[in-house]
Parts: structure tokens; sequence; C-alpha cells
């Protein structure tokens, strides 16, 4: 197996409809402009409230990518 160097970058992804959902979206987003996206770690989640109802679920990732040789 050969050696690798990763880099990592820190993003928020937000969502209406749940934690999994905004995990997704952000890890599709950062997809459009990273490549070699290899793992993610989620470090935070926390929610916005209007009204005693959860409008939108936030997660801070940890997104780990392989750097080009």
């Amino acid at each position: 197996m050969a050696a690798h160097t990763y880099k990592v970058v820190e993003i928020v992804g937000s969502s209406e409809a749940s934690f999994e959902d905004a995990i997704r979206g952000a890890v599709a987003k950062a997809g459009e402009t990273i490549r070699n996206i290899g793992w993610f770690e989620v470090t935070e989640t926390r929610g916005h409230v209007v009204g005693s109802k959860v409008q939108h679920i936030q997660v801070t990732l940890k997104v780990g990518f392989t750097l080009e040789e």
C-alpha cells in the first residue's frame, strides 16, 4: 500500500429534514470542488429553533481528501 498525504478542511451543512441529509448534502457539495474525498468526521451538531420548532439542523464536518501526486 502506498503512503498518502491528506488535507483536512472544515465545512458546515444544513437541512430542514435530518442530520443525515445535512451530512450528505455537505459532502456532495464539497465533492463538486474537492477531489479525492476519502472520509469525514462529524465534529459538532446543532439546530435552529423558531417558535419551539426545529427549523434547520446543522452539522460541522471535517472532510479529508488525498493530495494528488
